[in-house]
């Protein structure tokens, strides 16, 4: 049997973290067994579809890295790939379950239905099914929905690739409506129908589904389909344990969010990946291509995956670690721009910028934060960098030699600052540490950092001299 996935969004939303991961493990499960990945369009709750939902959805599946076979983009045979363009198809079905005696018209009210809920709830009952009442109803010129039978006594077993044996009896589920008054299938239904003529061979979803399950296997049992193999992945949760709520908001959960925010589809990719799923490999940076390679459905997690975000931020920068430095300032350029940073400074002051916080960065929008830290953060020296200071006699005249030579330089960029100090360390016989760190202490007021050269450069020649001279008359 060959293999065919699918991942089903309605578009009543954006892409969410869930979601993602959703459509990235039936993508890497397509990938392992040589197999297709579909998209199916399930938009038939229509008062709550978003007119941008699917574009919004496909286009941060493709910058994520997630491609597929067949979708509304990409005919296939089991075309179309919008479930509101298959009603006739819906219809047809649930009118040969009417002619079966498997399926009845119900004629009942929503306010008739509300009441007969109601009520059971004020007996105290734990099951809130459809009494039946309209099961015998004699045929009716009224609007109506259209009613599954549920068999008596049956129990619905499965092997689930995540779970394993999975049984739910008959009498958990009433009678549920297959087709509503306007026409349009309710979810199981059409989820059902569309897999079977889809030829879907997994079905790989959040277990927020696996109570959908019984519904559809009831569908294909009806027609003697035969069904697919389920996979219900555990539930993402926060650092709390707690189910990951859309109202979390110590959470980003929109893959849109992450994209402007300057993450790296190949890090959030790396890290979604990671979310239910426990690869043969010590290393959890991985590339796409790694991920696709060591993918297994049999390391799916069934204990819930926790979302950890100081992870997401370790993933994101030894991604951005990997990328030169060329890379790292068009990423970050434009958040530059948007807050009016470094509008009239050359390349040079560009990548000085970048490659000082570089280490530091986990997505682009942080450069600018990190902007702001290191010009608003006061210079004040420390008692443990005084008595450095004070350690060698030879430091004064360094620093001297090194304030005069920035004085008198016309050129101003990391290259003639790292040769300034080069120079002042043979003129003054400093060199090593006693070289580099009088230095970094009297422009950063800290014994370490990032590059030398590139942070004096960013701090521009009029910080960098008086602040060499309040560090002489500290030591003096």
């Amino acid at each position: 049997m060959s293999v065919r996935v699918r991942y089903a969004p309605s578009p009543t939303g954006h892409l969410h973290i869930g979601n993602a991961r959703t459509a990235l493990f039936n993508y890497l499960f397509a990938k392992k067994h040589q197999g297709a990945f579909i998209i199916r369009i399930e938009d038939t709750d229509v008062k709550r579809n978003v007119e941008t939902g699917i574009d919004n959805q496909l286009s941060l599946l493709k910058w994520l890295g997630i491609d597929w076979d067949e979708s509304i983009d990409r005919e296939g045979e089991y075309g179309p790939y919008r479930q509101l363009e298959r009603l006739a198809l819906y219809q047809d079905y649930a009118q040969q379950l009417l002619d079966r005696g498997l399926a009845y018209k119900c004629y009942c009210s929503s306010e008739a239905l509300e009441a007969e809920r109601e009520a059971l709830k004020a007996k105290g009952d734990d099951k809130l099914h459809y009494s039946r009442k309209c099961l015998h109803a004699p045929d009716q010129d009224a609007p109506h929905t259209i009613r599954f039978k549920v068999p008596d006594d049956v129990a619905y077993t499965f092997d689930d690739v995540v779970k394993g044996s999975v049984t739910f009896q008959s009498e958990a589920v009433g009678d549920w409506v297959i087709l509503k008054r306007n026409g349009i299938p309710t979810y199981n239904f059409a989820c059902a129908v569309d897999d079977h003529h889809m030829a879907i061979s997994h079905v790989l979803r959040g277990e927020d589904h696996i109570t959908n399950t019984p519904r559809q296997l009831m569908i294909f049992d009806a027609f003697n389909w035969e069904r697919p193999q389920y996979g219900h992945m555990t539930l993402i949760v926060n650092e709390h344990g707690k189910k990951l709520s859309k109202r979390d908001e110590t959470i980003i959960q929109f893959i849109e969010q992450y994209k402007n925010l300057g993450f790296l589809p190949e890090a959030l990719f790396n890290f979604i990946a990671l979310l239910g799923f426990s690869p043969q490999s010590k290393e959890e940076v991985l590339s796409r291509e790694a991920i696709i390679n060591l993918f297994d459905e049999n390391r799916l997690s069934s204990s819930p995956a926790t979302f950890d975000k100081d992870k997401l931020a370790f993933i994101n920068n030894r991604h951005l670690k990997s990328k030169s430095l060329t890379a790292i300032m068009a990423l970050c350029l434009p958040y530059l721009k948007a807050e009016n940073i470094a509008q009239h400074e050359d390349t040079s002051y560009i990548e000085s910028l970048v490659g000082v916080f570089q280490d530091r960065l986990v997505y682009g929008a942080q450069i600018v934060d990190l902007y702001h830290d290191f010009f608003d953060e006061a210079f004040e020296l420390d008692q443990e960098a005084l008595d450095f200071l004070h350690s060698d006699e030879g430091i004064v005249a360094l620093l001297k030699h090194v304030r005069d030579a920035i004085k008198e330089t016309d050129t101003f960029d990391a290259d003639t600052l790292k040769h300034i100090i080069k120079s002042s360390g043979k003129a003054t016989g400093m060199k090593g540490k006693m070289l580099f760190m009088p230095v970094r202490i009297a422009v950063s007021a800290k014994q370490h950092g990032p590059d030398l050269p590139k942070m004096m450069h960013l701090l521009g020649k009029d910080r960098l001299i008086d602040r060499i001279n309040a560090t002489l008359n500290a030591i003096a």
